[in-house]
C-alpha cells in the first residue's frame, strides 16, 4: 500500500470516528435531557401538593427555588444543547428540519412562559409574592404538557436519526 492509500484510509477512519463520538454526545445529550425533565415534573409535583397543606411559607419558598432552578436548567439544556443548531439554521439533516419547523414554534412559545415565571418567582423571599403561585405553576404544568410532546417528537426523529442515519435522505 502507498503512503497516499495509507494516509487516506487513516482520514476516513477519523471521520467515522468522529462522527461516532459525535452520535454518542448526541445521544448522552438526549439523554441528560430527559432526566433534567423527569425531576422537573418531580419538583413541580412536589411543590404541587404544598398548597393542599397548612405548610410553612418558608417550606413554599425553599421548594419554589428548588423548582424554578430545574426548570431553568431543563430550559437551558434543551436550548443550547439541541434546539440552538436548529435555530442558528445548521441543522441539515432534512427529517429533522421538518419536524422542528412544526414543533419548535411551540417549544420556543413555552420557554417564554418558563422564563416569564422563573422572572417573576426568582428572589422570592415574602409570602404575599406566593399569592398567584399555584395557579401560575397550573399554567406551566399544561405548558410542560404542550412542550414533552413536542420536544418528544423531535426528540424521537434525532435518535431515529442516530441509530439510522440514511432516514434522512
Amino acid at each position: 500500500m502507498s503512503e497516499s492509500q495509507i494516509e487516506k484510509i487513516a482520514q476516513i477512519a477519523e471521520k467515522i470516528s468522529a462522527e461516532d463520538n459525535r452520535r454518542k454526545r448526541q445521544t448522552q445529550t438526549i439523554n441528560n435531557l430527559l432526566q433534567e425533565r423527569q425531576q422537573v415534573l418531580v419538583s413541580m409535583c412536589e411543590l404541587a401538593e404544598l398548597e393542599t397543606g397548612d405548610i410553612p411559607p418558608d417550606t413554599v419558598i425553599h421548594n419554589l427555588r428548588s423548582f424554578n432552578q430545574r426548570l431553568v436548567d431543563y430550559t437551558a439544556l434543551g436550548h443550547f444543547e439541541i434546539y440552538e443548531r436548529i435555530i442558528d439554521g445548521k441543522e441539515r439533516r432534512g427529517n429533522i428540519k421538518r419536524v422542528a419547523d412544526r414543533v419548535y414554534p411551540l417549544i420556543s412559545d413555552t420557554t417564554q412562559m418558563i422564563v416569564e415565571f422563573n422572572d417573576k418567582y426568582d428572589g422570592v423571599d415574602e409570602p404575599e409574592s406566593l399569592t398567584d403561585l399555584y395557579s401560575d405553576l397550573s399554567s406551566i404544568g399544561e405548558a410542560m404538557a404542550e412542550r414533552i410532546e413536542s420536544e418528544d417528537m423531535l426528540l424521537r426523529e434525532i435518535s431515529d436519526n442516530l441509530e439510522s442515519p440514511s432516514k434522512n435522505l
